[in-house]
């Protein structure tokens, strides 16, 4: 993956990342975690709905400008063709747990996951898609990950289950922002796996002492 910035300045709250998000400024698979907070969850939706009815405002008070070859502009227009926008989904089963959002970015639904083994009580996977690195998880109840922090922003979607670390906790619908003014050790709780949706723009570093790296890596 190739590193990049997410963004040109740091965001460290909820309402920034929305900000951003109504601004169009964070790279897609960020969108997509964003979106798919929003189907889960009902609280930033007001907070979106009013940004984005500001940028509007605010657009409207911009003074127009002439569009050149408006007239061939707005003749290749009209002469395409409509798009096929298809069928109407179809409709998701009770048992379907991820975000229409996420669903359409990666392909297919939690049990249809290719998960790959990287330690133990932690499954991954993974994919490049806009200089980000993607990333569906699966945390066995319990477990806890390697103390780490950020070279760069990550992003996690909690999408099942819940975790817990030095900043709270983290249930269903819930964003984790973390850069590198974070360093902390996920934990998932006990009841049940955390399923869970990230995107970052920069690798991990691992931050836990040389005893504490064995003990992750068996578990």
């Amino acid at each position: 993956m190739a590193e990049t910035d997410m963004v040109h300045e740091q965001i460290d709250t909820i309402d920034g990342l929305m900000a951003h998000y109504v601004a169009g400024s964070l790279p897609e698979p960020a969108g997509v975690l964003i979106r798919s907070h929003l189907e889960m969850k009902t609280d930033n939706r007001s907070l979106v709905n009013a940004l984005e009815l500001l940028a509007g405002e605010a657009l409207e008070n911009t003074p127009k400008a002439a569009i050149a070859d408006r007239e061939q502009r707005l003749a290749a227009i009209f002469s395409s063709s409509s798009p096929d926008v298809g069928p109407p989904p179809a409709r998701r089963s009770e048992a379907a747990l991820f975000p229409r959002a996420l669903r359409d970015l990666v392909g297919f639904e939690l049990e249809d996951v290719p998960w790959r083994r990287r330690l133990p009580g932690f499954k991954e996977y993974s994919l490049d898609r806009d200089g980000c690195e993607v990333r569906l998880m699966r945390i066995r109840p319990g477990r806890a990950l390697p103390a780490h922090t950020h070279k760069g922003m990550e992003l996690i979607l909690v999408l099942d289950g819940a975790f817990n670390d030095e900043r709270g906790h983290f249930g269903p619908g819930d964003i984790s922002i973390a850069d590198e003014t974070v360093d902390h050790r996920p934990v998932a709780e006990k009841d049940r796996p955390c399923i869970a949706f990230a995107v970052s723009d920069g690798p991990v570093r691992l931050t836990g002492s040389f005893r504490q790296m064995i003990g992750d890596l068996i578990g």
